[in-house]
């Protein structure tokens, strides 16, 4: 029997005026990733989910993409302006067989919530997380008025599941006033849904306060350092690339990039202390693509990988070794493109130079070597 494709689809197109700041909510840092990024990697990691697809509002591509680091979400859906606008627009662009719709708003979702969501599809049409309602109720205006029964009344939180087809034929048959969510759309249509145990974890961001309580449930940051080392010969004419900065030589560095040896141990370092390997796996001397390649875009990779991982790079400690050429007076042109970049403060980079007193290769003037230390703090899972 074919398993079913499930396909998540978070909602990210509100203006998140009651929050306040620069942004709309969900484009804002938690820590050290942003709001839309920690619910994409919740859903994402879920080993039932196939595809995680995102609903931005009009003209927010730009805040999005930044906001995502690069995460694979596919195409940007553009919705409407009420949030039924934009589930629609989000269940009109995707394919499978089961929908979880989800709001950017809420950036944890434990994984056994969407276990619980998906079981509960071979029963029923459609599941909805729920928590009891604890506290007292009334109505109230500028005075309180009569309480109301909380016997048997739930909070509905998402991620909310469907089967594809069902949900889009009930907001097909839908004629009533903006709904808040796809289960009141549903049950109109006559569609059953299970309610399943939420999680206090999956609280919606609204305001400031709620902002505090999401930023006690991240994951503690534990630091982590990487090492980076590598060589290069001399070869062909100058000038030579060190640190993004083409210094006046009698001779390059020969490589199948440019051979920026100082960049190399830098991608080197932050990406041993992402756990991502080395440059060679992201870029193999073997694929033509890299040949002659500028290696700034490998230093910036690797710095994508890092934050893209929860991490937040604190420091970069670099020592050239070689004989020639003086690198004092490019230093802190180096230092500035090596902070371009990486994104990071000029004050957060080290770069130093010294000699091996004429010993060994780079003491004969046979090439030139260099090593990096990158500080990070990473978050311990994510």
């Amino acid at each position: 029997m074919t398993e079913a494709r499930v396909t998540a689809v978070i909602v990210a197109a509100g203006s998140g005026s009651r929050m306040g700041g620069h942004a709309p909510k969900q484009f804002q840092k938690l820590g050290s990733k942003s709001v839309l990024a920690r619910a994409v990697d919740a859903l994402a990691r879920h080993p039932r989910i196939d595809t995680v697809r995102v609903v931005i509002g009009e003209g927010q591509q730009d805040q999005a993409r930044l906001a995502l680091g690069g995460r694979d979400v596919g195409s940007l859906i553009v919705g409407g302006r009420e949030r039924d606008g934009s589930v629609r627009a989000g269940l009109d662009a995707i394919s499978g067989d089961i929908v979880l719709v989800h709001d950017a708003a809420r950036p944890f979702c434990p994984t056994e919530v969407i276990d619980r969501l998906l079981d509960s599809l071979q029963t029923c049409d459609g599941a909805v997380p729920v928590l009891p309602v604890a506290d007292t109720l009334a109505r109230a205006s500028e005075t309180l008025g009569e309480p109301i029964g909380r016997e048997g009344a739930v909070r509905v939180q998402t991620p909310q599941a469907f089967r594809l087809g069902a949900l889009r034929d009930a907001y097909a048959q839908w004629n009533g006033p903006p709904p808040t969510d796809e289960a009141t759309v549903a049950r109109a249509a006559g569609l059953k849904v299970a309610a399943v145990e939420g999680a206090s974890s999956l609280e919606k961001l609204t305001g400031p306060a709620d902002w505090e309580r999401a930023e006690s449930l991240m994951l503690p940051l534990v630091s982590r350092t990487g090492m980076g080392f590598d060589v290069h010969a001399f070869g062909g004419g100058g000038p030579l690339m060190l640190g993004g900065v083409a210094i006046p030589h009698d001779r390059g560095l020969a490589g199948h990039s440019d051979a920026d040896v100082l960049l190399h141990a830098i991608t080197d370092a932050l990406l041993g202390a992402a756990g991502a390997g080395d440059i060679g796996d992201h870029f193999p001397p073997s694929d033509r693509r890299w040949k002659d390649a500028d290696s700034a875009q490998f230093a910036a990779h690797a710095a994508a990988i890092v934050r893209e991982s929860g991490g937040t790079i604190d420091f970069i400690d670099c020592t050239l070794i070689c004989e020639a050429p003086r690198i004092g007076p490019y230093r802190v042109a180096m230092r500035s493109r090596v902070a371009d970049i990486l994104g990071m403060s000029e004050r957060c980079i080290s770069i130093k130079a010294t000699t091996t007193e004429r010993l060994g290769f780079t003491g004969r003037g046979e090439g030139i070597a260099a090593q990096a230390v990158a500080s990070v703090r990473m978050e311990t899972e994510g």
